[in-house]
């Protein structure tokens, strides 16, 4: 291409740079490759290209589009498309090789990481203090340059300096909306010949750090880098040193409020940083103020929802608690009703079974009168139940002592004879333990087994299990006895029994 002025003016020319300085600096850094110094300017500023790829997705898209807004020594307008036309073939080729050259290091850079891990897994990747050479954070490149600029900068021109935040320029741009602050925006060109002294005589100023620390985010980079070189040329930067004032706006975009190019004084720079400030102090304190409406709106929206939910949780309490304790009566209701049908059934059971038990006893009381056939007349061998009422007539106290004893023996005397006399004639007496008395005539042969069927068919008893008992001699004619008759019972011709229960 030629000589180095050669080359500065045809940069100068294609870009429309007005700074010499800033063209061979630019120069400088691309090894004074003038199509690699061209493709990497235009491809900045029309955003087709980027060449670090850790850097596109962070900046490219936002650091474009720059609403101007006051602006002082601003440089002149985008390049027009003849130029566009001219440049053309540079940007693609530039992109091509920042292609290639990106998908290159991305495979080295996956080939030394896993290399890294395996070293690392066998213990050999690691220190002198047996700690490991990789960090165990990874940092964007747009940081590891903020943090390089930063210590560069207090090295070369001491401690007191802006506090420039060690973050990329999208991270500060958003650091600064955060606190509603405005960004002050440094780039730095090392190889100027106004900026040592504009470093050490005006930005280390301590009145003009203080007043830039307490109001303002700060930023630095330099043009060297990546990210200060896209800065430089987003806000078109045409004289080092340079300064600018931003905020963030609408759309992902940033509004340049202020720039102060080449070398000022302390006092220079603090009245137009002075006059930035009064200038944007109405829009900051009218975001801080709707900030701060949102966060209260934001609050007192939280502290509604929270007590609608509280309110929302206590009716579902008392509504689930309702429907339990309708659940429980219609539990206990059910649980009554049931057992109310249970006992209607039960009764009904028992009233059946009782009716039951009372036709089978009514049917089998039948059987047994009917099983006893006809009572037999009188005869002598029939057996009939004798009345106790002339035991009665003997025991009477109507008579007196004497009176009654002789009627007594008389009576005996008669019933004696009567019963040598009517020897055939067999009465039988049964007593129930009701005081009742029942009597029949029955033949002498019948058996026992006839004089329980007659008691089961009278149906005066309440019990199953009894015994037929005389007292003199006290004879219990149980069940081994039924099949004996009367006769060879005893109870012929004349029988006196009582019921005794089992």
């Amino acid at each position: 291409m030629g000589d180095v002025a050669d080359k500065v003016a045809n940069f100068q020319a294609i870009t429309g740079l007005d700074d010499p300085d800033l063209c061979a600096e630019i120069l400088s850094a691309h090894n004074w490759d003038l199509e690699l110094a061209i493709s990497n300017f235009t491809s900045n500023s029309t955003n087709d290209t980027t060449n670090n790829a850790s850097e596109a997705t962070t900046s490219s898209t936002n650091l474009e589009e720059v609403e101007t807004g006051l602006v002082v020594g601003a440089a002149g307008g985008p390049p027009g498309l003849a130029w566009k036309i001219v440049t053309l073939p540079f940007s693609i080729i530039s992109g091509s090789m920042g292609l290639i050259s990106g998908a290159v290091g991305f495979g080295m850079w996956a080939a030394s990481g896993a290399l890294s891990y395996g070293l690392g897994l066998i213990g050999l990747n690691s220190g002198q203090n047996g700690e490991s050479s990789t960090r165990l954070v990874s940092v964007s490149a747009a940081v590891l340059e903020a943090m390089d600029f930063v210590a560069c900068f207090e090295r070369d021109f001491g401690g007191t300096r802006p506090n420039f935040v060690a973050e990329g320029f999208m991270d500060a741009l958003q650091r600064s909306r955060n606190e509603y602050k405005l960004l002050f925006v440094y780039l730095h060109s090392p190889d100027h010949p106004d900026t040592p002294v504009f470093c050490e005589r005006t930005l280390c100023n301590e009145g003009l750090v203080a007043f830039i620390n307490e109001n303002f985010v700060a930023w630095g980079g330099s043009i060297r880098a990546s990210e200060g070189f896209k800065m430089s040329n987003s806000l078109k930067a045409s004289r080092f040193p340079f300064c600018a004032v931003v905020m963030a706006a609408t759309n992902q975009r940033i509004a340049l409020l202020q720039q102060a190019e080449g070398s000022k004084s302390p006092e220079e720079l603090l009245t137009v940083l002075q006059r930035v400030i009064e200038e944007s102090a109405p829009v900051l304190v009218t975001a801080r103020v709707e900030a701060e409406e949102r966060r209260n709106n934001v609050r007192l929206r939280e502290e509604q929802d929270a007590a609608y939910r509280a309110a929302l949780e206590a009716d579902q309490a008392r509504e689930r608690q309702r429907i339990e304790e309708q659940e429980r009566l219609e539990r206990e209701a059910a649980e009554a009703e049931r057992k109310r049908k249970e006992e209607e059934e039960t009764q009904e059971r028992a009233a059946h079974e009782a009716a039951e038990r009372e036709a089978a006893l009514a049917k089998m009381r039948q059987e047994k009168l009917l099983s006893l056939g006809p009572e037999p007349e009188k005869g002598p061998d029939v057996t009939q139940v004798l009345n106790d009422l002339i035991w009665e007539d003997l025991n009477r106290k109507d008579y007196s002592a004497k009176r009654a004893v002789q009627q007594r023996d008389l009576r005996r005397r008669e019933l004696r004879k009567s019963w040598k006399v009517f020897n055939w004639f067999l009465k039988v007496l049964v007593r129930f333990p009701t005081g009742e008395r029942k009597e029949r005539r029955f033949h002498c042969t019948t058996t026992l087994q006839s004089l329980y069927d007659y008691v089961d068919s009278l149906g005066c008893l309440e019990v199953d299990n009894y015994s037929l008992v005389s007292n003199f001699p006290r004879t219990v004619y149980g069940s081994e006895k039924l099949s004996l008759s009367l006769k060879d019972a005893g109870l012929h011709p004349q029988a006196s029994l009582f019921i005794e229960s089992s």
